[in-house]
């Protein structure tokens, strides 16, 4: 059943201007957390990473292919799981798009998953995504960085995601988490300068800013969101 409101054109109104001020202040404040964010200090990374790519094997500065600043999309994509995370999926659909606008602004833009690479590129050609991806198989990148566990870590408690210590879990199983994490390059150092994870990644997710803009909002009763090849016919 529906509970929204009615009204005139001018209750209407009334309301959006009232709305309209609460929208300006969250962007104001929303100007000052992405200022705050930057003012964080850059941690030096002194262990050396490695990836393999579609062009061979890389380190973490190799990611930057020439620009000064790294954006890396934590995707849950593991050695032992077929097919990437549907909500990993979902936020990537973007990626195609942003990738050459933020390689032209100095930023490059990596999804990183501990899968092999293998099947990283079978799963990117089933989505038909261009954007660069690498794998961190074998390396400590994901475990380093608070989006990947071992069944011991699991069934222990030993893990800590988005700054917080994890409870044991009943089904202890090797598991990937989503995150992003920022880095800087000045010469041959790279930087650490920011990650976030959870809800923090709400932001990033595209569709989510269309539906808080729907009539119905996220509307997320039940377990609705697919693989974009996954919805079938409407």
């Amino acid at each position: 059943m529906s509970t929204h409101t009615s009204g005139t054109r001018e209750q209407w109104l009334a309301a959006r201007l009232e709305l309209l001020e609460e929208e300006k202040e969250l962007t104001r404040l929303s100007d000052t957390v992405a200022r705050r964010r930057q003012e964080l200090p850059w941690v030096p990374m002194t262990k050396d990473y490695r990836f393999e790519t579609e062009q061979g094997g890389a380190s973490l500065g190799d990611l930057f292919e020439g620009r000064s600043q790294l954006l890396v999309y934590h995707f849950m994509l593991g050695p032992n799981d077929a097919v990437g995370c549907p909500s990993c999926s979902a936020i990537a659909d973007g990626f195609n798009g942003i990738a050459t606008h933020l390689a032209n602004h100095d930023v490059m833009l990596w999804a990183v998953s501990r899968a092999p690479l293998d099947k990283i590129r079978a799963y990117q050609r089933r989505m038909g995504w261009t954007f660069p991806w690498a794998s961190s198989f074998g390396s400590d990148f994901n475990a380093d960085f608070s989006v990947s566990f071992t069944e011991q870590q699991q069934r222990e408690g030993n893990m800590e995601y988005n700054y917080r210590r994890l409870q044991p879990s009943k089904n202890p199983a090797e598991r990937e988490m989503p995150g992003m994490s920022s880095f800087a390059r000045e010469g041959d150092t790279v930087y650490h300068t920011y990650s976030t994870y959870a809800r923090g990644l709400d932001g990033l997710w595209g569709m989510y800013q269309w539906l808080d803009r729907a009539p119905k909002g996220r509307n997320e009763s039940g377990a609705w969101l697919r693989r974009r090849d996954e919805y079938g016919a409407r």
